[in-house]
């Protein structure tokens, strides 16, 4: 099996058991939806009439929540049953969503610059590339479009094990190719799914190779000096487990491009 099904497995699996995951927004969170989406200030005030991808999002919290908020929304997901779950929300609140099934690097259905915003919760981690998934981002946003995602940080993923003293242990290479192995720390990865560690530089240096410039930058806190050892929150006072990205897609003017010199060619 590779690892696009094992990945559509395991999310199948999380849907149906109502994991995390697949945490549909509540009612009170769509009486605010852009304050629950948003803490940090990046979107616009109003998405309102805006073209709004979810993308690898599916399990009806985003999708549920830019609608609530007036958008016209797209779902991607790679597995079926967590769109299910956008599906039965939509039209228990009324609202009309466009699902799409397939992986976040294969886009091919969507149309060039058709979105406003590409939001982007944590899964770039399940496939082995990540030029491939941003060149298509950055296809299909406007110019001038956002690009919101959040990613697994590298470190984190190299963590193994915790010792006899409590230390998290870096027991992975950071240069890995291919898959990453099963290990006995499991804070941050997710059960039967197949990931895959991407450097900061294919992160942050990928994103602004296909056309984005990088505006804002978080680490988002996940530590608690009261969780007990083993706990997720124990190992977040060690390590920042993700990166939080605010992106924007750049507009190029093509009239200029002959009179501009590229400084960054030796």
């Amino acid at each position: 099996m590779d690892y696009l099904s094992r990945n559509k497995a395991a999310y199948d699996r999380l849907a149906k058991q109502g994991s995390i995951f697949a945490k549909c927004a509540s009612d009170e969170e769509c009486q605010r939806p852009l304050a629950t989406l948003d803490s940090r200030g990046w979107l616009p005030a109003s998405v309102a009439g805006l073209n709004v991808l979810c993308l690898a999002a599916g399990g009806g919290w985003q999708s549920i929540l830019y609608a609530a908020a007036g958008a016209n929304v797209t779902v991607v997901d790679l597995s079926p049953q967590m769109l299910a779950l956008d599906h039965r929300e939509a039209n228990h609140r009324g609202y009309s969503l466009r699902l799409l099934e397939t992986s976040m690097d294969d886009l091919h259905e969507l149309a060039d610059e058709s979105f406003d915003i590409v939001h982007h919760p944590v899964s770039t981690c399940y496939v082995p590339k990540l030029v491939p998934v941003f060149a298509e981002v950055s296809r299909v946003l406007k110019p001038n479009g956002i690009y919101i995602s959040q990613h697994k940080q590298p470190t984190s993923l190299q963590i193994t094990q915790r010792d006899s003293r409590n230390r998290y242990i870096i027991g992975i290479e950071y240069y890995r190719e291919g898959p990453l192995p099963k290990v006995e720390d499991q804070s941050y990865r997710e059960p039967g799914a197949t990931e895959f560690l991407h450097r900061t530089e294919e992160i942050l240096g990928g994103i602004c190779k296909a056309g984005m410039v990088i505006e804002a930058f978080s680490e988002p806190k996940r530590a608690d000096k009261n969780a007990s050892p083993g706990d997720f929150r124990h190992r977040g006072i060690y390590v920042a487990p993700y990166y939080r990205i605010k992106a924007r897609k750049t507009i190029n003017d093509n009239k200029n491009d002959s009179q501009t010199p590229d400084i960054w060619t030796p």
